[in-house]
């Protein structure tokens, strides 16, 4: 797979990324090489090899999932500027 300018200037647009006019040629350039060294991982031949998910074979901490308010809604609101009871006051934004 080749990346042409138009697709270099897209997937710019997209990333919403400003690029100049003179950064098109080698930003292709860069793309094309990345895109190269991915098919050559293609060749790698994995048969055999198991999925890897960790460098250490070990089992994932786990805590019970408990539903809790935290209990620390006075400190949690003791920079609010405004507050009602346990709740900020913002302003109204929708009418």
């Amino acid at each position: 797979m080749s990346v042409d300018s138009a697709t270099v200037r897209r997937i710019a647009h997209l990333s919403r990324i400003a690029i100049e006019d003179s950064e098109v040629e080698r930003l292709r350039g860069e793309l094309n090489a990345i895109l190269a060294f991915v098919e050559t991982l293609s060749e790698v031949d994995v048969d055999g090899v198991e999925p890897l998910t960790s460098a250490l074979p070990m089992q994932m901490k786990k805590r019970a999932d408990v539903v809790t308010d935290g209990g620390i809604a006075d400190e949690i609101l003791a920079n609010a500027p405004l507050r009602e009871d346990h709740y900020f006051v913002v302003p109204k934004v929708i009418e």
